[in-house]
């Protein structure tokens, strides 16, 4: 967990300043409020960020959201206190969450949520999973997303706009190159 690992000083402190510094608030309060109208488990909704990493460390509670969104995502939830079985749960939630099509850019590794590593990029997967939850006929977080507009045109279509020669292409009217010098003269 993330007492096990060594106080970060330096370019690495600095780098996980910046990284912490990204965590919001409301979009975690957000994002568990969310979760608990999905589950109907009675969790603390507060954005907190020790709140936010308590509840959801284990992995439980997220392999939970996607069975409840899409039944049968997760098989085994694993239960106890070892961690590689903890971690398994998260990993598992991941290629879930995958599959229900998060992209890949806004998963997070396992580490970030299980060391408290980047926890900003936690809120970023669970916002991303809200957002597809209008295709599994849940409730859902943050804009709706674009649906596809596919245009065909005909080849006359294209050729006709090849023909126009438009004002916004611009004029090289009047310009040359007289004038232009580069840095300082030689003065000798």
């Amino acid at each position: 967990m993330a007492s096990n690992r060594a106080t970060k000083s330096g370019f690495a402190a600095e780098a996980q300043r910046k990284i912490n510094s990204k965590y919001s608030e409301d979009l975690a309060q957000e994002c568990l409020e969310w979760i608990k109208v999905i589950t109907g488990e009675p969790i603390d909704v507060s954005g907190d960020e020790e709140n936010f990493y308590t509840i959801l460390k284990d992995g439980a509670l997220l392999c939970r959201l996607v069975n409840k969104m899409q039944p049968g995502s997760v098989k085994k939830i694993n239960e106890g206190h070892l961690a590689f079985k903890l971690m398994e749960n998260i990993n598992a939630f991941l290629e879930s969450a995958k599959k229900m099509g998060v992209p890949p850019q806004e998963l997070f590794q396992t580490v970030d949520l299980w060391e408290k590593q980047n926890l900003h990029a936690v809120v970023i997967c669970i916002q991303s999973l809200g957002r597809k939850a209008r295709n599994f006929n849940q409730p859902a977080i943050g804009p709706k997303e674009s649906e596809k507009n596919v245009r065909n045109f005909s080849e006359e279509q294209l050729r006709a706009g090849q023909g126009v020669i438009s004002l916004q292409y611009g004029s090289n009217k009047g310009a040359n190159q007289s004038g232009i010098n580069f840095g300082n003269t030689r003065h000798m």
